[in-house]
């Protein structure tokens, strides 16, 4: 026999808004325009219209919290998002998880080594934030533990995405080296912090937002990755102004909602370097005239990027094939 629902307290009329500062999973705690923060549960029919997401909600919304007549908060709408960034839930599903909302940056963590961030990894990260309106920038963090070799790759890896338009800080969050100069970039912003498990967020946010206490990993022995420190996400205020919203590390960053056609508008060299291609429609995978093929042998195109824009395109064929039904 199926178990009943359990039905929701009814709501009082009184409206309150508010901004989501933390998922705690099954609840978030929102920081109300009274200042006060009030933990909410999600009203259950709550969804956003166009949005098929296991999230209906998401750290950095603007949403409205009703008040049920046991004493409860409810989240029972959420304002339109400015923008957000988004990635794919599982690789065995074609549900999308949203990370958090209305950003004005978006600050990709890395390492080199201990662990190593795959370049795919990099590159579909800045693909979906050009997607989802989100500017971007690079961190390379752990620059005390580089050796010669490491730093010039660093050097060579800053070189490459400023030259296509992303800022790239390199530096420390044990010794501090390069914090200032990020924490000055990020002022009055609201910033998303991601990364791969073991890069160091937790750690750089704790040097840029004293007393912020985030707790911080080792990095495995064996497997030279990183333990998750962050359960749930959460947004930090700085000290100067703006937030940071750190969420839980990622392993894998699986693009979603992608069309063919558009992958090339996301890398912006390529696209930038599409317009001389004969055909419009180009995939830039061999075809007759195309321009971004040999400006990848020219090495005007980084084979690394060009790399990452083809597994996107073959991510998408396998879904294509995946979920096509039969006749």
């Amino acid at each position: 026999m199926a178990k009943s629902k359990k039905k929701e307290p009814a709501l009082s009329g009184d409206m309150m808004k508010g901004k989501v500062v933390r998922n705690t999973g099954s609840s978030y705690m929102v920081r109300l325009d009274s200042g006060e923060e009030a933990p909410c549960r999600v009203k259950g029919n709550l969804r956003i219209k166009g949005i098929r997401t296991t999230n209906p909600v998401a750290v950095g919304d603007v949403v409205t919290v009703a008040k049920a007549a046991d004493d409860a908060d409810f989240i029972i709408a959420v304002e339109p998002r400015r923008n957000y960034i988004i990635r794919r839930a599982s690789n065995l599903s074609k549900e999308s998880h949203i990370l958090a909302s209305n950003l004005d940056c978006a600050a990709l963590v890395i390492s080199l080594r201990d662990p190593a961030t795959p370049t795919t990894f990099i590159d579909r990260f800045l693909a979906t934030a050009e997607a989802y309106s989100v500017p971007a920038v690079v961190v390379i963090n752990k620059a005390d533990i580089y050796d010669t070799g490491d730093m010039e790759l660093a050097e060579a890896m800053r070189y490459l995405y400023e030259s296509i338009g992303y800022p790239v800080f390199l530096l420390s969050a044990l010794t501090g080296e390069g914090v200032e100069s990020l924490r000055e970039y990020l002022n009055g912003k609201t910033t998303l912090f991601a990364g791969n498990s073991g890069t160091g967020k937790s750690s750089l946010i704790n040097a840029l937002v004293p007393g912020a206490g985030l707790k911080t990993g080792k990095i495995s022995d064996i497997h030279h990755t990183g333990m998750h420190t962050t359960t749930f996400s959460e947004m930090v205020s700085l000290p100067g102004g703006g937030e940071i919203i750190d969420i839980p590390g990622v392993r894998g960053f699986g693009t979603i909602d992608f069309k063919p056609e558009e992958v090339s508008h996301y890398f912006p060299e390529i696209f930038k370097m599409a317009s001389e291609c004969r055909y419009g429609d180009c995939k830039h995978t061999g075809e007759p005239g195309c321009a971004v093929v040999p400006a990848v042998d020219r090495h005007e195109i980084a084979q690394s990027r060009y790399a990452s824009y083809l597994s996107i395109l073959e991510e998408l064929q396998d879904d294509d094939n995946k979920y096509r039904k039969p006749f």
